[in-house]
């Protein structure tokens, strides 16, 4: 034994450190006597009444196991909540696919996404539609005051109503809407935006500008690819 390792025979000598470095040296330190796991008291964690070290490392047992009940249950939570998600998109694209008739997809497009994914407001409008799609009531001025902002915008953005002057394209000119989401459209990699998708909310936060736009970009990109049948390519990039 090492003589500065101190010893159970002078407990006028120990402090309370040494008595944890001893136990930790010594792991076997209760096998010789059992019963002093049920003889030793300590104070319940909640109660503070004295209550033996069985019992206390049986409480402390049964927290680290309701602990990992509540992350596991977490868990099955996030994993039917991206399985219902995923559902949902299989649904909206299989629909998108199935639909004969390029002059009334935009509005399908628009009317599924808020029914399939419980979004209050849903606008859109394209520009440069097919020569035979001209006059649909998605069709919009290529001279509107948001169309320059969508060649610019490479991702979704999102924020409050006056993000964009595409507001105007959600249900009632986007009265009702305290939050947006601006999807642009356009054909692959193209540096022109053919389109625009607008989300509202009356929920300031359901479109918060910190919210996380990677499902956003799924989105768009499916309805580009889904739209741009309607509309003239003039030669852009895939």
């Amino acid at each position: 034994m090492n003589p500065k390792e101190p010893t159970l025979g002078d407990p006028a000598a120990l402090t309370a450190e040494q008595v944890i470095q001893y136990l930790k040296s010594h792991p076997d330190f209760f096998e010789p006597a059992p019963q002093l796991r049920a003889e030793i008291n300590v104070p319940h964690p909640q109660s503070g009444q004295a209550i033996s070290l069985i019992e206390r490392q049986a409480s402390v047992l049964r927290d680290r196991i309701k602990s990992m009940e509540l992350k596991l249950a977490d868990l099955l939570r996030h994993g039917q909540e991206n399985d219902a998600i995923s559902a949902s998109m299989q649904r909206w694209i299989r629909g998108l696919f199935l639909h004969p008739d390029p002059a009334s997809l935009p509005r399908l497009l628009a009317d599924s996404i808020g029914k399939i994914f419980s979004v209050p407001l849903v606008g859109i409008g394209l520009w440069r539609p097919a020569a035979l799609l001209a006059g649909q009531d998605w069709v919009v001025s290529p001279t509107a005051d948001y169309v320059e902002q969508m060649d610019g915008l490479r991702v979704p953005v999102c924020g409050p109503a006056g993000l964009s002057a595409a507001v105007r394209l959600l249900p009632e000119a986007g009265r009702d809407a305290q939050s947006i989401a601006v999807l642009p459209l356009r054909v692959g990699t193209a540096p022109q935006a053919f389109g625009v998708l607008v989300f509202g909310s009356p929920d300031p936060r359901r479109f918060a500008p910190d919210l996380g736009v990677a499902f956003l970009e799924r989105i768009s990109e499916i309805a580009s690819a889904a739209l741009s049948k309607c509309v003239e390519h003039n030669g852009q990039g895939q």
